[in-house]
Formats: structure tokens, C-alpha cells, sequence
């Protein structure tokens, strides 16, 4: 494990959906003090569009889902991160943070910030009726599920969790959340 940060960073999870995966990763690029943690459907999707996952951010520290107990959320202990971003979040991770499982790294730092009263803010990609949404190679239009659409709007009642909706609305809440602690 690294040394501590000087202070505090941002704390950016990329799970395994191409919804707003190219704006969110503009915001991370434009950020100075974030680190990376990717579950494997993230890193995966990341090379799907053409991604490098180590060259994301050049300042960023990269932490991978490669182990069983996410070693990495010993991190949110030690007090190297002021606020989790989850973006984009899968409806697959939404569910899961939604019903309490921390099965993978993403889901398991998601916990942890929750325990450790950081808090998190997370781009659901499943919050309308109907979306267009980019694949690989062309656009697809979408119907997220019932199920889903419920999932994300239980994840709006969680403590310490902010859900937004878009990128233009995940930036203004990381801004939001950036001046209240370099008061």
C-alpha cells in the first residue's frame, strides 16, 4: 500500500458501463487530487472504448478489483479520501449498494466510505424511462427496467450518498463538495 496523501483526495470508482463513461472521464482528467479504483467490469469496459485504464489521470493512483477482500478500503480507514465519486454506476452496482453487498472493490469502498461517514456521490446510469446511451461501435436506445429505476431512487434515501442524474450534475456536486472542504 502507498504512503498517505498530504491530505485527503477524491476517491473515483469506475464500474462497467459506457453510459456518460466519456464525460465522467473528462472530469477525472481535469482533477488534481483523485485516485482511480476500477472493478473489473470498469477496467474492462475502460479498453472496450478505447481506454488505457493507467492513463486515465497522469496524478492518479490506480487501484484494480483483484483481490477478494479489496485490501484497497483499508485506505478509507487510514483517512486518505474525503469523498467517494461512483461514476458511471451500473445498475448492477446500484442494486448492490442498494441491498448492502460489497462483493467487488467498488461496492466494498462504497461500504467503507459509508461507515467511515466520507461521502459519496453517485451517477446512476438508470434514472429515466428511456435513454439513448453510447455502445462501442454505434448509439443504443435503452429501457431501464422497473427494478432498476427503484434501485436508484432507494439509493437517493441512503445516508452520506448523493445520486445525480447526469454529468453536468455530477460536476456541480463535486465542485459543491470541493468548497466545503477547502473552507
Amino acid at each position: 500500500m502507498q504512503s498517505a496523501p498530504e491530505r485527503p483526495r477524491l476517491a473515483w470508482a469506475v464500474t462497467g458501463s459506457g453510459h456518460y463513461l466519456e464525460e465522467c472521464l473528462d472530469i477525472v482528467r481535469e482533477l488534481d487530487e483523485v485516485d482511480l479504483f476500477y472493478s473489473r467490469a470498469g477496467e474492462e469496459v475502460l479498453r472496450m472504448y478505447g481506454h488505457d485504464p493507467k492513463e486515465i489521470n497522469s496524478k492518479s493512483r490506480v487501484y484494480r478489483d483483484r483481490a477478494a477482500s479489496a485490501p484497497p478500503v483499508g485506505l478509507f480507514y487510514r483517512g486518505d479520501y474525503h469523498t467517494l465519486v461512483v461514476a458511471p454506476a451500473t445498475s448492477n452496482t446500484v442494486a448492490k449498494m442498494v441491498l448492502g453487498l460489497s462483493d467487488s472493490l467498488v461496492t466494498n469502498v462504497y461500504a467503507q466510505a459509508g461507515k467511515c461517514r466520507i461521502p459519496s456521490i453517485v451517477l446512476a446510469c438508470d434514472t429515466e424511462q428511456e435513454i439513448d446511451t453510447p455502445a462501442p461501435d454505434r448509439t443504443v436506445r435503452l429501457w431501464p427496467r422497473q427494478v432498476d429505476l427503484a434501485h436508484t431512487h432507494k439509493l437517493r434515501s441512503f445516508e452520506a450518498t448523493t445520486v445525480v442524474e447526469n454529468p453536468e450534475r455530477l460536476l456541480v456536486a463535486i465542485k459543491l463538495r470541493l468548497a466545503e472542504i477547502n473552507k
